[in-house]
């Protein structure tokens, strides 16, 4: 769900090319010849599913990729995209289900392709991404087993990038950008869009108590990179055969690493459990699922537990006025970006209403009960 990095506005541009458009890109700048190409559904980036046929002494149905064309203000920020693209390399290397990039003709990551859309010329970024099996984890039935494999893929993805290293690693840093939990106070710019009512008075609670409670305890955090949007889309699964029969799935891929910053362990953490929250039937039992599974491979400490259910209810807020505000820009892109919306504000109303006390309880002890079967 990446954003813009300071404050969106009209001058963000998302892309509009045509698919005839696409697939001309994806022959002049990858020197692959489209034979089938369809629109995905995205925030404020292009993609496409891309088919090309494979080499000619080879059999089998076409190679898949995803066209992803960066609106104009990522476009701006070669070195974010650049170290975005390495960490895919460096995690797929490292063995997680993640898209290899596929370089340009002249062997780069990226290409800067400048348009002249009628109203000035604009840039956008273009990569080519291999695509990746599997369906959205928000269109298959969620199980607790499901809910601990991706906290602890969350875990493990945020270990292993202590590892990466890159000399344009400053990049992640991403100072105001909207989407890192940190600057969950920035949305008092973008409220608004809520007008007035309960709506609004949650966010503002929520606000309220991370200035107070939050913003003074950051330090006391272990900081690491973050991919920063695991949501339903962005997680995609394979069912696979179990010995009752029943259908059950695992993670075969994670997309959109648009939104990857400087955090900590426990923004990643609180960002999964909102989203995996919306894909439940039980969403307050969800956030003790995935926090067992997190917490199998990095412990949460003092300080970080008891910040946990105000992160997840910041990142509702983010989400839920980031949703609403956008909307006011790009109308016609309503559905897409009004998907967390729909059940969010009653997940957020939920989580005030039980109270922080009574749902720590629910995760603490749900998290717990993991350990005491091993």
């Amino acid at each position: 769900m990446s954003g813009p990095e300071h404050e969106p506005s009209q001058d963000l541009s998302k892309p509009a090319f045509s698919e005839l458009q696409a697939s001309a890109l994806v022959e002049s700048v990858f020197g692959l010849k489209v034979t089938q190409i369809q629109p995905l559904p995205s925030y404020d980036d292009q993609n496409f599913h891309v088919c090309v046929p494979r080499a000619t002494e080879t059999n089998g149905s076409p190679l898949e990729y995803v066209l992803k064309v960066n609106n104009t203000e990522s476009s701006k920020n070669l070195d974010l995209v650049e170290v975005q693209s390495h960490i895919m390399m460096f995690l797929k290397a490292e063995g997680f289900p993640i898209a290899s990039v596929h370089p340009t003709k002249g062997g780069s990551l990226t290409s800067l392709m400048s348009i002249d859309s009628g109203s000035g010329t604009k840039s956008y970024l273009v990569r080519l991404f291999t695509y990746l099996p599997g369906r959205p984890i928000a269109q298959v039935p969620v199980t607790p087993k499901l809910l601990y494999d991706v906290g602890k893929l969350a875990a493990q993805m945020d270990r292993s990038l202590e590892k990466f290293h890159h000399p344009k690693m400053r990049s992640l840093q991403r100072g105001d950008f909207i989407w890192n939990l940190r600057n969950t106070p920035l949305l008092e710019k973008y409220i608004h869009a809520l007008g007035q009512g309960k709506n609004r008075e949650m966010v503002d609670q929520v606000l309220q108590r991370f200035k107070d409670e939050i913003v003074t305890k950051l330090s006391h955090f272990r900081e690491c990179i973050n991919h920063g949007d695991l949501n339903g889309y962005n997680i995609l699964v394979e069912a696979s055969s179990e010995a009752s029969g029943d259908p059950a799935y695992h993670v075969s891929g994670v997309l959109d690493f648009e939104d990857m910053s400087q955090g900590y362990y426990v923004f990643e953490l609180a960002i999964t459990i909102m989203y995996m929250m919306i894909e439940s039937k039980d969403s307050l039992a969800a956030g003790g699922h995935v926090l067992a599974g997190f917490e199998s491979v990095i412990p949460l400490t003092a300080e970080e537990r008891g910040a946990l259910f105000l992160l997840v209810s910041s990142r509702f807020s983010q989400s839920l006025v980031m949703a609403a505000y956008t909307c006011q820009l790009y109308p016609e892109n309503k559905d897409y970006l009004m998907i967390t919306a729909k059940t969010g504000w009653k997940h957020l109303q939920n989580l005030l209403d039980v109270g922080q006390k009574a749902v720590e309880d629910i995760w603490f002890e749900t998290a717990k009960s993991y350990t005491a079967a091993i």
